[in-house]
């Protein structure tokens, strides 16, 4: 693979703007320094007015595998997200079927195996009657990056209006809770 070095380019990192020098191999940054001095073969970039951003983390998208393939794929909204400097993405549950178990969220990861070009994780959904399966999940430890629950209108049978369910995963979870609680009605009104 090849080596690139992009000499004095705008690093934006930590709350700073400096200018700096990237050098880049085996697609991983190598290093970053004031002046990078290097005396194999390398492709040099002028880095002059341009700027260079760590990747972005999304952390709500909605890539529509499996079941609705003929809005996105994985692999397709992935190469988009990476594209627009998004190295890692974070997918909502609201596919067909909805991810409201491990073996569900099990396939996504397989897809995503085989087919994503950016780190990822999923959600996994709540259901009014699936909080033992939110549960189970999060006591076991699964690699998921968290429990989604529509509070507000939703697709599918995705809809949490029951307290009982609402209460037991807030208070029993661990893990972060991400929520859709839109009112409908002042939504109609707008």
């Amino acid at each position: 693979m090849q080596k690139y070095l992009l000499k004095n380019i705008r690093v934006v990192n930590e709350g700073k703007i400096e200018s700096r020098d990237v050098l880049i191999g085996g697609g991983r940054i190598e290093r970053i320094d004031s002046f990078i001095s290097v005396k194999e073969r390398i492709n040099e970039i002028n880095g002059e007015e341009l700027h260079v951003f760590p990747g972005v983390i999304d952390d709500q998208v909605h890539f529509r595998e499996p079941g609705l393939t003929h809005k996105g794929t994985i692999h397709s909204e992935s190469m988009a997200a990476v594209a627009g400097g998004v190295t890692s993405f974070m997918e909502m549950p609201n596919t067909i079927p909805n991810a409201l178990n491990m073996e569900l969220l099990e396939e996504k990861y397989e897809l995503a195996a085989n087919s994503s070009v950016a780190n990822y994780s999923f959600y996994m959904g709540l259901g009014n009657d699936t909080a033992d399966k939110a549960l189970e999940a999060n006591k076991k430890k699964q690699d998921i990056c968290g429990i989604k629950i529509f509070m507000g209108s939703s697709t599918g049978n995705m809809l949490v209006d029951n307290h009982a369910t609402l209460n037991r995963v807030f208070s029993e979870s661990e893990m972060l809770i991400a929520t859709h609680c839109e009112d409908e009605r002042i939504i109609r009104r707008n």
